[in-house]
């Protein structure tokens, strides 16, 4: 095992550790996505992909991987170079860029697992998991809570999201119901939850849903899991099952 990697000794095996080395990850979104591909760096997946166009706000400071200096910055771009600062030897591949149905099927993608951090602010989310679905790749869905992260895990032979009740246009209400009723199931209080989801209904077409640090630090460590298990083939959940870890 490199030196970089020593402490990462007894959790991790030394074949294990080879074969993440080289093993693709994609990351389609860099909001969510930009803890997550660090928190995969780190653990020493070093062949990451990652994609988004949109700019570095003041407001996304809060919670996302980046600093006052990147405000105003492409996120793949400043992600790339934080990524790039850690490990200097990675592969990274950052596309600036929104994937829509134009360039979708067209940019280099080529991976063995997504992780689809996309806004469903349309129709490309679901497009993306059928693409992948199609290629044979998993998708993982990771969501910030707030106080809490959630996963599921997107296969060939799983359902899809699609499969989720449209009642809502703010596709992220139906998740959280979707939540709430699987949390439910398990006799886990969700009192919380639905408070939060309450109150966000109420402005859920205007505004995207309020985030913590905190959620995204615990979803990030979820998340490396999960990717970990699937590239060392072990087993895992699949949807509608899926991950819980939470602070309230």
């Amino acid at each position: 095992m490199s030196l970089r990697y020593k402490r990462n000794i007894i959790h991790v095996k030394e074949e294990e550790q080879q074969v993440i080395k080289d093993f693709p990850i994609l990351i389609g979104g860099c909001g969510i996505g930009s803890y997550i591909a660090e928190c995969l760096l780190r653990m020493g997946f070093e062949n990451l992909i990652i994609i988004d166009g949109d700019i570095v706000e003041l407001t996304n400071l809060n919670r996302q991987n980046y600093v006052v200096g990147d405000i105003g910055v492409n996120k793949a771009i400043a992600l790339k170079e934080r990524l790039m600062a850690i490990n200097p030897d990675a592969k990274i591949t950052a596309y600036p860029e929104f994937l829509d149905r134009n360039n979708l099927y067209s940019l280099d993608l080529n991976c063995k697992i997504a992780i689809n951090a996309l806004d469903f602010s349309s129709d490309i989310p679901f497009l993306f998991d059928e693409y992948m679905v199609q290629k044979n790749i998993s998708v993982v869905h990771p969501y910030n809570l707030g106080w809490a992260g959630f996963l599921t895990v997107i296969t060939p032979e799983s359902h899809n999201l699609r499969s989720l009740n449209k009642e809502h246009q703010a596709f992220e209400i139906n998740v959280g119901k979707f939540i709430v009723d699987r949390l439910q199931e398990k006799n886990i209080d969700t009192g919380w939850l639905e408070d939060f989801l309450s109150e966000y209904g109420k402005i859920a077409m205007d505004s995207p849903p309020p985030q913590l640090s905190l959620g995204l630090y615990l979803l990030s460590g979820m998340v490396c899991q999960i990717v970990f298990n699937i590239a060392t083939d072990k087993v895992i959940k699949v949807f509608p099952e899926s991950y819980y870890l939470s602070l309230k």
